[in-house]
């Protein structure tokens, strides 16, 4: 809520720099109670370097002697993959490749996670090479899948094919298994760049911030990131989970992502008390009378839409038209 209309709702006045005043100092205050907790949690883990793929990186990190172990990040390195994997997949002849990108990434997933050192994952990644040609069981090994159904939509490659050749080249490529061993610890920045979001959401580039307001608007992105972070999974009045569907042009091919229950936001009443502790506890001189009164959810105006929501029916797609993504 904006803090002139709050000030109203609680009868006290608050000025112009309201946010240098009084709200700067508290939040500082606010986010030290919370992260002490934070701090004890973070002690007890591995003490691991997770960066994203950057060739300018990789001499100026020496980790050896410290004890401190570099790591990149599992989800760029699947994507640097599938993207060397549809741009071949991009060229005359080599379309089907682009059926296999999202699962070769996904294999590439599971033997960072599974591998424990560099030949067990050698053993399980060159064993792609022989399931895409439908031959799940070879000299040296086997897939470890179960038997698999017959999947009439699945093109499988042929064997010592050009396709076949391309796709042993992107897989076996030396200077990309040179740092594979970085990828073994299945270590991701994802969480890093979600926080970096909300850092934009609350102290948005565009605008110009004095340092203690930026300093106390990063601490609220973290209040919230923090809080958030564990939201469960939406679910509809069947207790189904929700989707929504994003279609990816360059794999032509549609993929689900799970919808999370929306934010509560229940730190910001213990929060907007702090303040308001803060503003009546201050000696400036006040206009008024000063009056607590506590906000109820009546004193919350809804937001007026001038144009009524459309049908769900002209939302929803073709169930011909949609290819999704398992």
């Amino acid at each position: 809520m904006d803090m002139s209309k709050w000030s109203q709702l609680v009868e006290v006045e608050f000025p112009a720099n309201t946010e240098d005043t009084y709200c700067v100092d508290t939040i500082k205050d606010f986010w030290n109670e919370k992260r002490k907790e934070i701090i004890t949690r973070l002690k007890s883990r591995d003490h691991v370097v997770a960066l994203d793929f950057c060739p300018l990186q990789h001499g100026a990190w020496k980790y050896k002697d410290s004890g401190v172990i570099h790591s990149l990040d599992m989800w760029h390195g699947a994507k640097n993959l599938g993207k060397k994997i549809i741009a071949a997949g991009q060229q005359r002849g080599q379309a089907v490749l682009l059926q296999w990108a999202k699962d070769i990434c996904n294999h590439f997933w599971y033997c960072c996670k599974m591998a424990d050192n560099y030949s067990q994952f050698i053993i399980m990644w060159t064993g792609l090479l022989h399931h895409v040609t439908n031959e799940h069981t070879w000299s040296l090994g086997a897939c470890l899948h179960e038997p698999l159904e017959d999947d009439t939509n699945r093109e499988w490659i042929k064997k010592e094919s050009s396709v076949h050749i391309t796709l042993i080249q992107i897989d076996l490529n030396k200077r990309w298994l040179t740092d594979v061993h970085k990828y073994l610890t299945f270590r991701s920045t994802s969480e890093l760049e979600s926080f970096n979001n909300h850092i934009r959401m609350y102290a948005s580039k565009r605008s110009s911030f004095s340092p203690p307001v930026y300093e106390a608007r990063t601490l609220l992105a973290a209040l919230d990131y923090n809080y958030h972070v564990y939201r469960t999974a939406k679910r509809n009045s069947q207790g189904a989970y929700m989707y929504h569907k994003i279609y990816n042009k360059k794999s032509r091919r549609w993929n689900l992502y799970t919808i999370k229950s929306e934010k509560t936001y229940h730190y910001i009443r213990d929060l907007q008390s702090a303040i308001l502790e803060t503003r009546l506890q201050s000696t400036r001189a006040c206009q008024g009378p000063v009056n607590s009164v506590l906000m109820t959810q009546g004193d919350l105006v809804p937001c007026q839409v001038s144009h009524p929501q459309p049908p769900r029916s002209c939302c929803r797609l073709k169930l011909a038209e949609v290819q999704v993504c398992t």
